[in-house]
């Protein structure tokens, strides 16, 4: 998947869950992520996030710590 389509999606979350008080949006967007989001696109968020994160909503940002981060592939 491209990488903008990651930021989008992930950001639609984000943009969501920022109605709520901010504690509760960030376990929001991370549960989201964790339970909808396959390994593939965990790491390639993971990837972007590492990279900077650059064009992430920052609730993203501030959930990443509680998103699971997949194994690296060989």
């Amino acid at each position: 998947m491209q990488a903008d389509k990651i930021i989008r999606m992930a950001n639609q979350i984000a943009t969501f869950m920022a109605s709520k008080p901010k504690a509760e949006g960030v376990a929001g967007c991370a549960a989201h992520i964790n339970d909808f989001w396959e390994p593939r696109m965990r790491r390639q968020l993971f990837d972007l996030l590492d990279a900077g994160g650059e064009g992430l909503h920052p609730l993203v940002i501030d959930a990443a710590p509680m998103i699971r981060r997949p194994a690296e592939v060989s």
